[in-house]
């Protein structure tokens, strides 16, 4: 019988103090998609500021809130200087409730690199209490580890239509295909009409077709820097070298891989009208 592996089976060998004073964070919020908080680059504000002093720890071990009460590992922190949150002003362009108010705290969060390898993967089992966001890590309230995903994991397989991948993210499954073997063979099994927005919200309509599908098409993108040899966004790639970061990518229809060209074409001709990526967007042709 294999015994299950705890938290802090994990982490003390890692470098984790055993007899730290630390705290767990789950952080799930119906304000906001927490993944999408820190893609923006404001989830370490978000965490740092507090409206009550929960803090008060050595080291913070920060989860973002999963499914049936699991949790994700985000990161491990120290935790250094409360301060008020009146001297410190919000980050530009992040989002207003992630300010507590002038009465609230500001906590010193320093992440600990040592332990960055396991964000992403290590997911543990919360337990029943989820509503109990914050909780402290010890010998007698453990967590356990329901699985340690492999490295470059980036998400489960969500279906063909259900699903916005980054730039980012569509780079980490062309670099890591055997970490994503779902996403590799489902997106290799059939063509499509897909979508792609950039920062500003102009789109882009393309289709693909033929052996390897989707996959073969999108991994063009990641292996020309994110314009695929289309002429408007390879000019704009050209202006800014940091401009395929604000890519997206989805699916709108998917089709079989015995569809011939043309008639794939012609979907792809009915999706640009729909949306006026010709006028208004990035579809040159």
């Amino acid at each position: 019988m294999t015994i299950p592996l705890t938290l802090r089976e994990l982490l003390i060998p890692r470098g984790l103090p055993a007899d730290a004073r630390t705290k767990l964070i789950r952080h799930q919020d119906p304000r906001c998609d927490m993944r999408q908080l820190r893609e923006d680059g404001f989830f370490e504000a978000y965490q740092q500021y507090q409206s009550r002093p929960v803090l008060e720890c050595d080291y913070l071990v920060s989860f973002i809130g999963d499914a049936n009460s699991t949790a994700v590992l985000h990161g491990v922190y120290s935790v250094g200087e409360r301060r008020s949150s009146a001297e410190f002003a919000l980050p530009l362009g992040a989002p207003e409730f992630i300010y507590p108010g002038e009465d609230g705290f500001h906590y010193d969060l320093q992440r600990v690199p040592s332990f960055d390898e396991l964000v992403d993967r290590v997911v543990i089992a919360w337990g029943e209490s989820s509503r109990s966001w914050h909780q402290w890590l010890d010998a007698k309230r453990d967590k356990r580890v329901v699985e340690i995903l492999p490295a470059g994991y980036v998400r489960e397989w969500p279906g063909y239509l259900d699903f916005v991948l980054t730039f980012a993210e569509l780079s980490a499954l062309v670099h890591n295909p055997a970490a994503n073997r779902e996403w590799h063979r489902r997106l290799s099994s059939v063509a499509g009409i897909y979508l792609i927005t950039d920062a500003a919200g102009q789109q882009y309509i393309g289709s693909a077709t033929g052996d390897g599908g989707l996959w073969v098409r999108w991994r063009g993108y990641v292996q020309t820097n994110g314009h695929g040899g289309n002429v408007m966004l390879e000019a704009a790639v050209l202006r800014d070298p940091e401009y395929a970061n604000g890519l997206r990518f989805t699916i709108l229809q998917t089709l079989p891989l015995w569809l011939t060209k043309a008639e794939a074409i012609e979907r792809e001709k009915l999706y640009k009208l729909k949306l006026g990526t010709r006028a208004r967007g990035l579809n040159a042709n």
